[in-house]
């Protein structure tokens, strides 16, 4: 089917901006971009009038199966909050993590993304084939998937954090890595669908699972991700247990490098910065989860200003509840104006990051993150008309005031989002599973609150 957007502002990331322009979409990819109307023929055609175009939007981080866990331990810190939750988190099943999956990856949807990460790492024995089941939920709600087969096992009896009895042994998460990334990686033009490894952090896994894993990463031709530097408290653990910073210890175990993308980056050096710059190693920034923990503000603006890669994303739902994606651009922006200044970061660096920083992150700005022919059509259309119009620039419209309602929303040329509503899955649909994840979980979990 041939498609085309017209008289939208089309901002394309990668250059023009035009404030009348098309979108001229066939099949799967994105044909041609210009100002005024689209050419003639036969095609549907989307009147994008009063609309902001922009790439869909691009989550580098996530944990699906939280959204079953919201509202708990509300002012604690990562810690704290880690502690509470892994008792209940050790109970969750296949079907939670199906209704949580549906719910996050619709909610996400709704919020402009087109591609999402997902980082799960807890794997309670005899609850069901919980990767399946997430990657069935990206399925039917139709996103972009990129899920991370993350793993811990470093317990409290070997000086980590999590309880013996949520890890899992090396043997067993090798093998269980493999097996997802011979079951589910399609690194095929256009995929939908490709696997990472992932172990949890350095506080609750093993260097020798580090170090194996990327080893299999590169082997199979994935890439790596895991948590870096998100509080202080992690920065002394690393110190106490081997002497270093994070991002030092992570390099000394060939852990840097152009396939590598961490979440949060909160707390890094001078030197760190330069290290993640020099190596090509991706940050997923995550600002509201790092606000709502007290975790910190991330050292963007000096991240991009060295040159490194920086994607956004909204971690756990349990750590962010009912955070948009698009969101956290705004959240972003203000942050770091709040710690350095009203020049720290732009409504189009902050769309970058999201977009393009996003695409870079996960080794696919070949094919999204801009708006250019040859590229997949994924495409956000936001309506910045009524209240919003009292603003002359759409983007600032867009990055500085609320998430404005999407006018459509395409993965691959297919409509996800219909008029501000998820089409793929009824969407009060997805809502119920998320809150039936929810109860379920609240109840499988008075066995050991």
């Amino acid at each position: 089917m041939r498609r085309i957007i017209e008289h939208a502002h089309v901002v394309t990331v990668s250059g023009d901006e035009y404030p009348d322009g098309h979108i001229v979409v066939d099949g799967d990819r994105i044909t041609a971009v210009g100002p005024g109307a689209g050419p003639g023929g036969e095609a549907e055609r989307i009147d994008g009038t009063g609309c902001l175009a922009t790439p869909g939007l691009i989550n580098t981080h996530h944990h699906l199966y939280q959204w079953a866990s919201q509202g708990l331990a509300t002012d604690s810190t990562l810690f704290e909050w880690l502690t509470t939750l892994y008792k209940p988190w050790s109970k969750m099943d296949a079907e939670v993590v199906a209704g949580a999956a549906t719910a996050g990856l619709g909610w996400l949807a709704k919020s402009g993304c087109t591609t999402s990460t997902d980082h799960h790492y807890l794997f309670p024995k005899g609850r069901g084939d919980l990767f399946a089941a997430e990657v069935e939920a990206a399925r039917e709600i139709g996103v972009r998937f990129h899920p991370c087969r993350g793993s811990m096992d470093r317990g409290e009896s070997q000086g980590g954090l999590p309880p013996d009895e949520v890890v899992e042994d090396l043997d067993t998460i090798l093998a269980e890595t493999e097996a997802a990334i011979d079951r589910y990686h399609d690194p095929s033009p256009g995929s939908m669908l490709r696997v990472a490894v992932a172990p949890c952090s350095p506080f609750s896994v093993t260097r020798e699972l580090l170090v194996e894993s990327a080893r299999l990463a590169r082997e199979k031709g994935v890439r790596l991700h895991t948590h870096l530097a998100e509080t202080l408290d992690e920065e002394e653990h690393t110190a106490e247990q081997f002497g270093m910073t994070p991002t030092e210890y992570m390099d000394s175990i060939d852990w840097l490098g152009p396939d590598v993308w961490l979440a949060h980056c909160v707390h890094l050096h001078d030197t760190d910065i330069k290290r993640l710059a020099e190596t090509g190693t991706g940050t997923a920034h995550c600002p509201s989860s790092n606000a709502r923990l007290g975790a910190g503000i991330a050292r963007v603006s000096h991240l991009l200003e060295e040159g490194a890669t920086v994607g956004l994303g909204v971690d756990g739902s349990a750590s962010a509840e009912l955070v948009p994606l698009a969101g956290e651009l705004r959240q972003a922006i203000y942050m770091q104006r709040a710690r350095y200044g009203p020049t720290a970061l732009t409504a189009r660096q902050a769309l970058e990051m999201a977009t393009l920083g996003g695409a870079r992150c996960l080794g696919r700005d070949d094919e999204i993150g801009s708006l250019e022919p040859g590229k997949l059509a994924d495409i956000a259309l936001w309506r910045v008309d009524g209240f919003q119009a009292a603003v002359d620039d759409p983007l600032v419209a867009f990055a500085f005031g609320p998430t404005p309602p999407l006018r459509r929303l395409l993965v691959g040329g297919r409509t996800v989002v219909d008029g501000d509503t998820l089409v793929t899955v009824p969407q009060d649909e997805a809502g119920r599973r998320g809150a039936d994840a929810h109860r379920r979980l609240m109840r499988l979990a008075e066995e050991v609150l």
